[in-house]
């Protein structure tokens, strides 16, 4: 008979796996809501509106126009990157637009459906033609020649909303990608710990058995959501730009994926900005930013040469009805390249899940044993080696996961000093591991040679304990700390 995994079963793991990292990850503090700042609308006219997004909730945005009215103006909607995104993050490219003739909507993102651990994108997507059904409404501006811009998350959120309606009339993305959330975070990451360390062990830890366990226990958001179907069915113009120093997201492979997927859309141009990051601002290598934020609440850096330009050019043009025909730059060149998080028995969340619980089991098991049992207290057995081993194990299982899983989930924030060209609590780890290993072996022996000394419950209580260390081993070499 074939039997189902229990969701019950399923959902108690992942919340005990989630309370395991949360006794060594620093929790994100909830921000109390604030009043909206006002806005800096200098050199243009700025309306605050209210729409009712996806599922009815309310949105606060502002409408930023020309100074000049116009009476057919084309228009587009800002839907930005993860994260709070307040429309004050995103005004100063609203003003560059609106400075250029192109009406323009910001707005706050919703805190109700989204927050650090839960992303809905439909959900996103109908605030996002919600937005764009506003400001076709509005006046002086051509509700056909009104678009969506997305950046970063807004990349998979934008192309979504396109997909589902007509009223949408291009499409411009900024730092989209063409992988899963998950991919496009592993690949983050993993360029990230190249650019400070010598991260291959570390990288490929974070990149496979750490991904896999928060993808399949539903403790990364959309993991494995898929934008290639949005893209398949978008039928207007795009805009697709990176940055020519994106760090945050796969771009070559991401511009081959919107090239070869956008084969409905009748005009795909894409570019890579000159000394652009990922945000459009400028930089030199991606990491820093070069020149003043355009005013308070902006991101850092000066945005890069071309890039408003760029965007404003090929809105007006299309917006004339006279989109460019399609092509494509030559991607820079992409040093680290994307992986899957894998697909095999052993690192699977579920396999790795269950190793995990039994290791647990087995070195508390034998700690609490030698404590509680007097006759094993009096028995002439290697209990000092193997308690030693029991509680090094455990320590190597609690820090290490708690470790890489923290970088994952938080952006690296939690990688530390470097030293070596490695990460020093990363190293620590992997002198940590070989501390149960010596201990193994010296149990292993000491066991054998007082083997005919031990009563029964001590043999079975070394055997457990020496099996549990065996599988220990198993799970530390998947989890690389045995890796140079």
């Amino acid at each position: 008979m074939h039997h189902t995994r229990s969701p019950r079963r399923g959902r108690f793991a992942a919340s005990c796996l989630l309370a395991l990292i949360l006794l060594g990850v620093p929790l994100l503090a909830a921000r109390p809501a604030t009043a909206a700042p006002a806005l800096d609308c200098s050199g243009v006219t700025c309306t605050d509106v209210t729409f009712a997004g996806g599922g009815g909730l309310t949105l606060q945005g502002t409408v930023i126009a020309p100074a000049t009215p116009h009476s057919d103006s084309p228009g587009i909607v800002l839907v930005g990157g993860s994260g709070p995104g307040p429309r004050a993050e995103y005004l100063y490219e609203a003003r560059a637009f609106a400075a250029a003739g192109i009406t323009t909507l910001i707005y706050d993102k919703r805190t109700t459906g989204y927050s650090f651990g839960h992303r809905d994108f439909s959900l996103l997507a109908d605030d996002a033609l919600s937005a764009v059904e506003t400001l076709c409404r509005t006046p002086g501006v051509r509700a056909d020649r009104v678009g969506l811009w997305g950046f970063s998350e807004g990349g998979w959120v934008a192309p979504l909303a396109a997909s589902r309606s007509a009223d949408v009339g291009f499409l411009v993305t900024l730092g989209a990608s063409g992988r899963t959330p998950l991919r496009s975070q592993t690949w983050r990451l993993a360029t990230a710990l190249r650019h400070r360390v010598d991260a291959g062990p570390l990288a490929d830890t974070v990149t496979g058995p750490a991904a896999r366990l928060l993808e399949e226990t539903g403790l990364f958001p959309a993991a494995d959501f898929d934008p290639l179907p949005a893209l398949r069915a978008v039928r207007i113009p795009v805009l697709a730009l990176w940055g020519e120093h994106d760090v945050q997201t796969p771009s070559a492979e991401s511009a081959a994926v919107l090239r070869d997927t956008l084969t409905a859309a009748p005009s795909v141009t894409i570019r890579f900005l000159t000394g652009s990051a990922h945000n459009g601002r400028s930089t030199t290598d991606g990491f820093d930013r070069l020149g003043p934020a355009p005013g308070p609440k902006a991101p850092r850096g000066a945005f890069a040469p071309g890039y408003f330009d760029t965007v404003t050019g090929w809105v007006h043009q299309v917006a004339n009805g006279n989109p460019p025909a399609s092509s494509a730059d030559a991607p820079p060149r992409q040093a680290v390249i994307s992986t899957d998080p894998g697909h095999g028995r052993w690192t699977s969340a579920w396999t790795q899940l269950t190793v995990l619980t039994v290791v647990l089991v087995g070195f508390v098991g034998y700690l609490l044993m030698s404590v509680s049992d007097r006759r094993m207290r009096h028995t002439r057995d290697p209990r000092r080696p193997a308690r030693l081993l029991a509680s090094a194990g455990l320590l190597s299982v609690f820090a290490t996961v708690i470790y890489v899983v923290s970088i994952l989930a938080l952006n690296a924030r939690t990688l530390g000093p470097i030293a070596l060209s490695r990460p020093i609590v990363w190293l620590a780890l992997q002198l940590l591991a070989f501390i149960p290993v010596g201990l193994l072996v010296v149990t292993g022996i000491a066991s054998v040679r007082t083997w005919a000394a031990l009563i029964g419950r001590s043999r079975i209580a070394l055997g457990v304990l020496f099996a549990t260390g065996c599988l220990w081993l198993a799970w530390a070499a998947t989890w690389g700390l045995f890796a140079l």
